[in-house]
């Protein structure tokens, strides 16, 4: 049985891996805040804050992410929730806004995956796999938290191949520029607390932004092919 477990999975590119997921034929357990609608066999979805550590945590304890994935012959974890927020330059972002980017982007990714590979123990395939960004990568004006979370999940498969655990292939994968609810948030921005808000203004105008649902099902099919984790720092348009 092929079960997978997709973060953020009610809207945008969450929704196009999940929905590539379950026409691949996959068991997936959705977690985030609201529903994903139009899908019922193989989908289970669980209201879920991640922003929440306490909540997370407290899920966790309920065993319910061990029974999903019991009798699994293949499991997966796309850690796929992300926010952008704070955009600004240090000195106006605010300590809340700080921890909620930090917890949502980087430790409930990181509590998920440790949760996941044990209780997959034994499992001959299994796969992690963290959405990233080029901002993990190259630095941007106003996205210096941003980018520090993200770059935190490159590190963090860097650190996880090394620990050399049995049946378990990672990658932290950066899915390029989508036209998701991010994007509409970035474009809302201020141009002096984001000095780049004009290029991302052009993208959108000029039809530039990948569609979630066509990229969601390019990032399955790596996922669940032979080549994952070949490397462990990609970007889907170089593969």
């Amino acid at each position: 049985m092929k079960k997978a477990i997709v973060t953020g999975h009610s809207k945008g590119l969450g929704a196009g891996i999940a929905g590539a997921l379950l026409q691949g034929g996959y068991n997936v357990l959705g977690l985030s805040r609201s529903a994903l609608p139009g899908f019922e066999s193989g989908l289970e979805q669980v209201a879920l804050d991640l922003g929440d550590a306490q909540a997370l945590s407290n899920w966790l304890e309920s065993g319910e992410l061990a029974d999903f994935l019991e009798h699994a012959e293949t499991a997966i974890l796309v850690n796929n929730a992300g926010i952008v927020e704070p955009i600004a330059p240090l000195g106006r972002q605010g300590a809340a806004a700080i921890a909620r980017a930090v917890t949502v982007n980087v430790s409930a990714a990181l509590i998920l995956a440790d949760a996941f590979v044990a209780a997959t123990e034994g499992l001959e395939d299994r796969r992690l796999v963290h959405i990233s960004s080029g901002a993990g990568r190259h630095a941007y004006t106003g996205w210096s938290v941003y980018c520090a979370t993200k770059a935190a999940l490159d590190h963090h498969v860097r650190g996880v191949a090394d620990d050399g655990i049995a049946g378990l292939k990672v990658e932290s994968l950066a899915p390029g520029v989508i036209d998701t609810g991010m994007q509409a948030t970035i474009r809302a921005t201020s141009e002096e607390d984001f000095a780049l808000r004009e290029r991302f203004v052009g993208l959108k105008e000029s039809g530039a932004l990948g569609d979630p649902d066509s990229v969601g099902a390019r990032i399955v099919a790596h996922v669940t092919g032979p080549k994952f984790g070949a490397e462990l720092v990609t970007d889907i348009r170089e593969l």
